[in-house]
């Protein structure tokens, strides 16, 4: 790939990210809710930063397995403070045992997260055609919708910025440049999911 999406550079991490999961579309729960906390957590980061703790996050997260997070006490983010694999802010990490809570929330409603997040694009990926990377919005009325949506809920850090970061990773948006060799085969990968 040599014209792959410029931001992925010529870092192992970020080019393996690029290739093989940024823009897949995806309704796994976890990973879904995975997506939510790290793109929280990386308010005011680059992405890369929260990519390189992300294995890190995995392991002292539980699996970000809302089930494990939500129960989460003092000594428990006294521990997750202290941690210098992952990013040691309070307010993030609080967001993160809020957020299980009010995904927990969602489920005791009824309402299937996965099904509720990909609900903002009518549950089929937006397939974009940008030429360049700075065509590319930080947000959309679709990630407005979302934000304001998560904020009611009871979600913290999920501005518009950051749900839109959610929904590009997670295959909502396919916002690959169209001369990367991935924009096609994300949108071939839509093209499946649609019509499963």
């Amino acid at each position: 790939m040599t014209e792959r999406c410029a931001w992925a550079g010529n870092d192992p991490l970020y080019v393996h990210y690029h290739d093989t999961e940024w823009g897949v579309p995806t309704d796994d729960a976890r990973t879904l809710f995975e997506f939510l906390v790290l793109e929280g957590a990386q308010a005011g980061l680059s992405w890369i930063t929260v990519l390189r703790k992300r294995e890190r996050y995995r392991a002292v997260f539980d699996g970000f397995d809302p089930e494990r997070v939500v129960r989460y006490d003092d000594a428990k983010k006294a521990e997750l403070l202290a941690d210098p694999g992952i990013i040691r802010n309070r307010a993030k990490i609080d967001a993160a045992i809020l957020n299980a809570r009010a995904w927990l929330d969602l489920l005791d409603a009824g309402i299937d997260p996965a099904a509720w997040l990909w609900g903002f694009v009518d549950g089929r990926p937006v397939q974009n055609a940008f030429a360049a990377l700075a065509e590319i919005p930080a947000t959309t009325p679709q990630s407005d919708a979302m934000s304001k949506a998560l904020k009611t809920r009871g979600f913290k850090f999920v501005g518009s910025t950051i749900c839109y970061a959610l929904m590009q990773a997670a295959g909502m948006t396919n916002d690959h440049v169209v001369a990367c060799p991935r924009h096609r085969e994300v949108a071939d990968l839509a093209r499946l999911r649609s019509r499963a």
